[in-house]
């Protein structure tokens, strides 16, 4: 019996908005059970969480910090000249509104996205989340909480970590290359940078590790059976997250700007 095209694609919409469907009802739960944070336990995973997906991603972040910097001044010098107050102007534009926050996000989903949702996946395989909830602990409370928490505060750091590294390379190969005083570069930079700039960068961070982390824990607790099912939910949380962050961005910047 062939399937008509109509019933193929009804059921490809179906299967979104269920996923859609799925993805706010986790964010609910998390929402939900915050107060079990006031456990030790709980807070105990938070931590370990911070660490992996904050402290170990620092020197990552860094080196790409320091290239995107590099590459854009380099850019900016070819294209404006010896214009200080542009060529800060569009490299504080540029890295603040939209590459931090977004560059950030990638190397947060190749490095915690695909962590989680592998971990996840794995404790579903081996009945580890059932024997959770034999013990009437909730998986939500002591697993997923704490992630989502810690991938979102890893992100707000990492965020402006990523930024002061990139500007900085950018003001120094600018000094470097135009004979151009670093210290007026700095002071240009705080009069540059403005309110609804941080703004906008906090807001991505924030909904970008909120969207992450949402959507590698949704894909890593869904029904599994077997070990092969692992690799496809960590192809999927890498995936959707980074459709979630690229949408989300484009949201966030025709609204804000």
């Amino acid at each position: 019996m062939s399937i008509s095209p109509q019933s193929s694609s009804r059921r490809q919409s179906g299967r979104f908005f269920r996923h859609i469907a799925g993805h706010f009802k986790l964010a609910w739960e998390v929402f939900c059970r915050l107060p079990a944070l006031a456990r030790w336990p709980v807070r105990q995973v938070l931590l370990k969480q911070l660490y992996f997906t904050g402290t170990e991603s620092i020197f990552t972040v860094g080196v790409v910090g320091f290239v995107v910097g590099l590459i854009v001044i380099t850019q900016i010098n070819n294209l404006v000249g010896r214009n200080e107050l542009l060529t800060i102007k569009i490299m504080i534009w540029t890295i603040v509104r939209e590459l931090g926050p977004l560059l950030t996000a990638i190397v947060i989903i190749g490095r915690s996205s695909s962590a989680f949702a592998s971990e996840l996946s794995s404790m579903q395989v081996y009945g580890e989340i059932k024997s959770l909830r034999r013990m009437l602990i909730s998986p939500i409370s002591y697993l997923i909480v704490p992630r989502v928490l810690a991938m979102t505060l890893a992100s707000i750091v990492l965020t402006f970590y990523f930024q002061v590294v990139a500007i900085s390379t950018g003001l120094v190969v600018t000094a470097l290359r135009m004979d151009i005083a670093l210290s007026s570069q700095i002071v240009n930079s705080f009069e540059i940078i403005s309110f609804s700039d941080i703004t906008a960068s906090l807001l991505k961070s924030v909904v970008f590790g909120l969207l992450v982390a949402i959507v590698s824990c949704y894909h890593g607790l869904r029904r599994k059976s077997a070990m092969t099912e692992v690799p496809q939910a960590v192809s999927q949380a890498v995936i959707r997250s980074l459709m979630a962050v690229f949408v989300g961005d484009g949201i966030i910047t025709v609204l804000v700007f």
